[in-house]
């Protein structure tokens, strides 16, 4: 019983790494898409093989990462952690991020049109990738703290849910990066992410299945809609 109840755990936890996974995957995707085909591939690599480098060290310093939940300060009578401020950052620069990318792919250049925006270069990006990796990888290790006691297995969810990333990250990219109403559908992922992120930084956390329980729909929605698109397209035809 006792390795059944250790099995379960293991696969819940693995289940619900790779989920919050998505989410750094989707990022790193639509990142390594303002880079030349030849380098697309190693940003995601690196980035996803930096996020398990990360938290795998973020595990051998569990009892630091567990002081974050501590206050540091209060503002207004409220209590800000380490973790709330590092969540609180991450939410912010990943509304700023999926806004911004929202509002290039509209086609609106705005007053300054005629400023040329210049190439991201591939250092540039991998640093916000490391941004958004230490991000999520603070919330995927302190929820495997809430989840486990174990930390053998909080290392083996670990690498297990980084070897899932790697694999799944290109036919992401690809989906993506072929249907671009997918790529408006996740940088709207993104953005209500921010807004969860710098809701539980805040102090008032939304629940994380109420938030993937919708993305979901939404992307239901989406597949629907494309499907029933291309059959009126080839019935036209």
């Amino acid at each position: 019983m006792e390795i059944l109840d250790i099995t379960i755990a293991l696969l819940t936890l693995i289940t619900l790494e790779v989920v919050l996974g998505i989410d750094n995957i989707i990022f790193i995707s639509i990142l390594a898409d303002k880079l030349p085909e030849s380098q697309r591939d190693k940003l995601r690599k690196l980035g996803i093989g930096l996020a398990m480098v990360m938290r795998l060290g973020l595990l051998a310093v569990i009892s630091w990462i567990m002081k974050l939940d501590a206050d540091l300060f209060t503002v207004f009578g409220q209590g800000v952690s380490g973790k709330e401020l590092i969540l609180l950052v991450g939410g912010v620069f990943l509304l700023y991020k999926a806004t911004r990318e929202l509002f290039h792919l509209s086609g609106e250049k705005g007053p300054n049109a005629a400023v040329q925006t210049k190439a991201a270069g591939f250092n540039q990006l991998l640093m916000q990738v490391l941004l958004l990796d230490l991000v999520f990888s603070v919330d995927s290790i302190i929820t495997a703290v809430g989840m486990v006691d174990e930390l053998w297995m909080m290392y083996v969810a670990v690498v297990v849910t980084v070897v899932i990333m790697l694999v799944a990250a290109k036919p992401i990219a690809a989906f993506i990066a072929q249907h671009p109403s997918f790529k408006i559908l996740a940088l709207s992922f993104l953005m209500v992410i921010g807004v969860a992120l710098v809701a539980e930084g805040a102090g008032h956390p939304i629940p994380k299945g109420f938030i993937y329980g919708s993305m979901a729909f939404a992307f239901f929605v989406d597949v629907l809609q494309m499907r029933i698109l291309g059959r009126s397209d080839r019935t036209r035809s």
